[in-house]
């Protein structure tokens, strides 16, 4: 009898072993994406927190109306150009200036408004503001929920929207 000649190629258990070894890679490194996505989302989050709390300091300096009445009094104008007013003064990128960005939702509260607005602006500000920055998805986007007010300094809560009686981020 003559022994029969293997063509080149694989056989079906070579090939299911090989996926079976891909699929377990896959689950060990996809969990460690999603973490280090979560962290470079929460890292953005305090990053464009520090950029709003500057943003606002600049505003109040500027303007002589309090701080701003809204993230969008710190965001470029409708249509873009160079035009920075009051009502619009382009310190922070559109994006930010919507309350959403890097997988966040940011939430501006301003506190004791003005009784008027100042020259050439269309809104009264504020005599100190607060902000809250949530995940969009906890668990996917973000863990953490941040806050910071006018003291500069922020705060974290794993579970539920971060307050100032919350933890503050080391460093």
């Amino acid at each position: 009898m003559k022994a029969r000649k293997r063509n080149g190629g694989f056989t079906l258990l070579e090939l299911l072993i090989v996926i079976a070894i891909i699929l377990i890679i896959a689950a060990i490194a996809i969990p460690n994406l999603m973490r280090s996505r979560m962290l470079a989302n929460e890292t953005s989050a305090i990053g464009s927190m520090r950029t709003i709390y500057t943003a606002a300091t600049t505003y109040s300096a500027t303007y002589g109306n309090g701080y701003p009445p809204s993230l969008a009094a710190l965001g470029p104008p409708p249509g873009g150009g160079n035009n920075a007013t009051c009502d619009y003064a382009d310190l922070i990128p559109s994006m930010l200036a919507k309350g959403r960005k890097s997988g966040y939702i940011f939430t501006y509260a301003g506190s004791h408004p003005l009784p008027s607005a100042g020259q050439g602006c269309s809104n009264p500000g504020f005599e100190s503001y607060s902000i809250h920055a949530d995940p969009v998805t906890r668990g996917q986007t973000g863990q953490r929920s941040f806050f910071m007010d006018l003291s500069g300094t922020i705060h974290y809560n794993t579970t539920q929207s971060a307050t100032a009686t919350d933890p503050p981020i080391p460093g």
